[in-house]
């Protein structure tokens, strides 16, 4: 396996996509630089959020079992189709996050 190498493109389309469209609709994201995951800032109480996410089939991780309180962790180690198709839902979810 030394000699393999890893297309990492694909990684990076996910990461582009994901977190470009989270910018555009008003989340505020740590921007990863070499891993497969992204932190998003709650825009409410941590647990609350993940509970209202569920609503919309989204599927987050609290940043507080990463000692980072006040965010939650989303994989895009997924299809691009999925990260494509999640991003209305997203949509949904903030919708209902920034009206409170």
């Amino acid at each position: 396996v030394l000699d393999e190498q890893t297309d990492i493109a694909y990684y990076d389309r996910n990461r582009k996509t994901l977190y470009e469209g989270l910018i555009k609709l008003g989340f505020e994201c740590i921007k990863p630089q070499g891993a497969f995951y992204l932190f998003v800032k709650t825009p409410c109480e941590e647990k609350t959020f993940i509970e209202m996410a569920k609503k919309y089939n989204i599927l987050l991780v609290p940043g507080t079992s990463f000692a980072c309180p006040g965010y939650i962790r989303i994989a895009y180690c997924v299809s691009y189709e999925t990260i494509v198709n999640s991003l209305p839902s997203f949509a949904k979810l903030a919708d209902e996050c920034f009206k409170k």
